[in-house]
């Protein structure tokens, strides 16, 4: 777990949802990933208006004419993993004793803007070109008996953020994402493999702090009211006194949130509970295990994870109270 705060929770936003629980490609609920945070090609929103092209953060700031605001947008760019032998893709492959399936991966992509100011714009163009790389497949004696093929489509867009007077002492910040890849289809997976998966944006201010829209004072609750976000919202994070970072997120959260120190690590299912999941992965079936971890290198380290935990780790995921008040009657 990254021992930056705002950093963790980013992560966990990012990778909700990569992959569910059993954590096998077999899996029913593994067939359609990717539910989270997409910005997607114009081409797929015009037959899925559901499934737009921009996303959109609008908050507020207490500040002046010095402040700024850092602008960092995050998500995952899906890769095709394909397995060949003679140059063919196959469904499976075992060479050295370990097996090789497809499945779809994910990269990281972040793109950041200068330091956005009143009345200075900026923006930043989101390039990156369609790109694939090979990894030999050799058995015991060096011979070549097929290879690993990961291949991504090129991603076009932009984001853009303003900042602007919104009152006295109060700025109005809206940052906006646009997937502008060119691209006409009706699969699903082809459409995801051109989308910005999973899509957030992280907001740092400087001179300036940042107003919760959740629960925003009383005189900017009209403000904060008419602040138009599309597929995110804005909420603090950090320690529960600051308010100099915003975590614009595809999944509704609390101010603050926090990842419990309980937590062991990642398990990308945020609607399961974390002592549960590890419950089951401990009791799959050496057959289980394989296929979880032959479907994806994030799902063998989970498996490795949970199955070096230690009894007093183990006992942690039962529970903790926090922030217990006791209240005279």
């Amino acid at each position: 777990m990254s021992a930056d705060p705002v950093r963790a929770i980013a992560d966990a936003v990012l990778y909700e949802g990569y992959i569910l629980w059993p954590y096998r490609r077999s899996a029913l609920k593994n067939q359609q990933r990717w539910t989270f945070g997409g910005v997607h090609p114009p081409g797929w929103e015009r037959r899925h208006p559901d499934d737009p092209a921009g996303m959109r953060t609008e908050c507020l700031l207490e500040g002046g004419p010095e402040t700024e605001v850092d602008v960092d947008v995050r998500f995952l760019h899906v890769v095709a993993r394909d397995v060949l032998a003679g140059g063919e893709p196959v469904d499976e492959l075992t060479v050295a004793g370990e097996r090789h399936v497809p499945w779809d991966e994910a990269r990281e992509r972040e793109v950041s803007l200068p330091a956005v100011r009143a009345g200075r714009p900026e923006s930043a163009a989101i390039a990156v070109a369609a790109g694939e790389e090979s990894e030999a497949l050799r058995d015991e004696e060096g011979r070549k008996q097929g290879r690993v093929r990961r291949r991504w489509e090129g991603l076009d867009g932009s984001v853009t953020a303003a900042l602007a007077p919104a009152g006295d002492g109060v700025l109005r910040l809206v940052v906006e994402i646009a997937n502008a890849t060119k691209w006409e289809g009706e699969e699903r997976a082809e459409a995801m493999r051109r989308t910005f998966c999973s899509t957030h944006t992280v907001l740092r201010a400087r001179d300036g702090a940042f107003v919760s829209l959740t629960d925003p004072p009383e005189h900017l609750r009209a403000a904060a009211q008419a602040c138009r976000n599309l597929r995110t919202w804005p909420v603090l994070v950090g320690e529960s006194c600051e308010r100099h970072t915003v975590l614009s997120s595809p999944i509704i959260l609390e101010d603050h949130p926090r990842i419990a120190p309980e937590s062991p690590g990642d398990l990308f299912d945020g609607g399961e509970v974390d002592q549960l999941l590890t419950l089951s992965i401990l009791a799959m079936t050496e057959e289980e295990r394989r296929d979880m971890r032959d479907s994806d290198p994030r799902a063998r380290e989970i498996l490795e994870r949970t199955e070096a935990l230690t009894n007093d780790e183990l006992l942690r995921l039962n529970g903790a109270i926090r922030d217990l008040q006791v209240r005279a009657s």
